[in-house]
């Protein structure tokens, strides 16, 4: 081995290993600071000033999280399915269309959250409301999950489209029994990644879902995710050790979902 290539090696090892250490140093971190206040009263249904529960937030979290994807999911893959198996190849519109979601893609989510208090809070009268959140959110995945579920859909080879258009299949069925099984393990990869930025989004639900702590009734009520309730635990300074606790909870709620994401990835890359 050259001596450039020892140097490489090495700079790569070690960009490696601290990579990993600081993830590991920040689990831990985590788990010592939060564990010990890991109490029963902590996951009592009722968010009191004396008891901080986390219950509300986390209820909210699924509920938010499953209204956003509801949302977004249909447009952003029947846009790449667009994209990708009827719009002509090489046209402008396509390119355009593809460097904005791009662009979108990279846009702070608190551009996200002041976006969503002009439009969907103030201009359409939702006030500070799940709705509101979720539809914010749901914009600010859209970008991710489409341009994903795109190159999904573009990693399956055209001769596959090819031979079942030569057995008399028509392009809609073409794309539903043929390319986008193939494509779905991508696609959930996007969705996964989609749902993981949800969880742990703060500064695009604290302009558009509030921060109340309650389990919402109806869709029009505000409520606070793990992120948002994390947060203002923090920035209150009265319940700094829960505030940690809950960052254990919602550790373990994102290596869930990564866990049934690489689980569902499996029994769909089976079944090919």
């Amino acid at each position: 081995m050259r001596p450039s290539e020892r140097i490489l090696a090495g700079l790569t090892w070690t960009a490696a290993a601290a990579t990993v250490g600081v993830l590991f140093y920040l689990i831990v971190f985590i788990l010592i600071k939060g564990i010990p206040y890991l109490k029963p009263s902590l996951f009592s249904l009722t968010y009191t000033s004396n008891n901080v529960s986390l219950t509300p937030a986390l209820v909210s979290t699924v509920i938010i999280t499953a209204m956003s994807l509801i949302i977004a999911t249909p447009l952003g893959l029947f846009a790449a399915i667009y994209l990708t198996e009827y719009a002509r190849r090489g046209n402008r519109a396509v390119v355009l269309v593809r460097m904005t979601t791009e662009t979108l893609a990279g846009i702070p989510s608190i551009v996200y959250g002041l976006f969503g208090l002009l439009f969907f809070v103030t201009a359409l009268g939702w006030g500070f409301s799940v709705l509101a959140g979720a539809f914010t959110l749901a914009i600010m995945i859209l970008p991710l999950i489409m341009r994903t579920a795109e190159e999904a859909i573009l990693s399956v080879p055209d001769i596959w489209r090819e031979g079942a258009f030569g057995l008399g299949a028509g392009r809609l069925r073409t794309v539903f029994r043929i390319v986008l099984p193939a494509a779905m393990p991508g696609i959930l990869a996007g969705v996964i990644l989609a749902v993981g930025r949800i969880v742990g989004e703060t500064a695009a639900l604290i302009y558009t879902s509030g921060t109340v702590a309650q389990i919402p009734a109806t869709p029009m009520q505000s409520a606070r995710t793990l992120s948002v309730h994390m947060y203002a635990l923090s920035s209150e300074g009265l319940h700094t050790d829960q505030g940690y606790a809950t960052a254990v909870v919602l550790l373990v709620v994102v290596i869930l979902i990564n866990a049934a994401s690489a689980w569902i990835a499996r029994r769909f890359g089976a079944k090919k």
